[in-house]
């Protein structure tokens, strides 16, 4: 069980580190083994996802990074929207995606709930979420401290906030958030201010696991879910943003750790992502999906059983 402390003003993860120490970013940074990636990578073209989909039929949509739109029960669901040009305060300068978005606030179907993890810059993006709130009347779902973010991109969302173990109830689903290793900053003195954590949807047909950021660990965080809401019926597993290793491992998961967790939580489906989209660390653009082929064959996990889709491919999953 990962234990998350809270001294009054800020959160820490017992026996595990979260942000680097800027001794540690500043050899990083001089080691220069990092990748060049193409200054941009066209999507293929896909029919546009439905407006709804009902019963419990599931169809996810890979917007980029970590942004999927999933679709059941009549509801639409869209984790960690990074829809913008940078990861970055201002739009000029800092991480550039060289990957679209494969929808936008004026392309997606109505929005219903947004899983939004924590406050980095690539997955709680305001501009996005600014342009979703002037046409979609969607509630936000996130843990403890982000609401004051929410806010300022737009005063017409609906909040929750929850701790790790905390869940709501909204539109007929249930949805919880679970541990994840890994930490929060969103200016220069507020780290870990707000908290982190990944999610669980309960569905009349199966748990959806969205892990967001994290860490594997020990991979206790994944067997704690397995123990509690069974085999998700899809989880979407992070698999970019890793090396070096000596660097990221406390907070992103690798291609192999991530198919172990797939195989902790008896996954029936899983779908990679935070990957491909944006150039965060020193690994290729492409070398997630190779790496992640060979951990597959290593692992002898069957390829179908973690999806790999293009940007804006729909897929029906089960």
């Amino acid at each position: 069980m990962v234990r998350i402390l809270h001294d009054g003003r800020r959160y820490s993860l017992e026996d595990h580190r979260g942000e680097a120490s800027l001794l540690d970013l500043m050899k990083w940074q001089m080691e220069g083994n990092r990748a060049r990636w193409p200054w941009r990578v066209s999507n293929r073209g896909f029919p546009p996802p439905p407006r709804r989909v009902e019963g419990d039929a599931l169809k996810a949509t890979w917007v980029g990074h970590a942004t999927v739109l999933l679709q059941t029960r009549g509801l639409n669901i869209l984790t960690d929207p990074f829809l913008s040009s940078r990861a970055s305060p201002v739009p000029f300068a800092g991480p550039r995606r060289a990957r679209p978005a494969a929808l936008t606030a004026e392309t997606l179907p109505p929005i219903d709930i947004i899983l939004l993890s924590h406050n980095h810059y690539d997955h709680m993006d305001l501009p996005a979420l600014r342009r979703i709130a002037r046409r979609h009347a969607a509630h936000v779902v996130t843990p403890h401290g982000n609401a004051r973010w929410v806010r300022r991109a737009s005063s017409s969302f609906g909040i929750d906030e929850l701790g790790w173990g905390d869940s709501v109830e909204h539109k007929g689903l249930r949805i919880h958030l679970t541990p994840a290793l890994h930490w929060s900053k969103r200016g220069l003195f507020d780290a870990n201010t707000a908290l982190w954590g990944a999610f669980i949807v309960e569905t009349p047909g199966g748990p959806i696991y969205f892990a967001a950021d994290t860490g594997f660990g020990t991979g206790s965080t994944f067997s704690d879910v397995r123990g509690r809401f069974g085999p998700p019926r899809l989880s979407l597993l992070p698999i970019g943003a890793y090396e070096p290793r000596w660097f990221m491992h406390p907070q992103h998961m690798n291609p192999e750790e991530a198919v172990k967790a797939h195989n902790i939580l008896e996954s029936r489906a899983s779908l990679a992502i935070h990957h491909g989209t944006i150039q965060l660390t020193d690994e290729a653009i492409d070398a997630p999906v190779a790496a992640l082929k060979s951990a597959l064959e290593q692992y002898s996990v069957d390829p179908a059983s973690f999806l790999v889709p293009d940007a804006g491919e729909t897929l029906d999953i089960d």
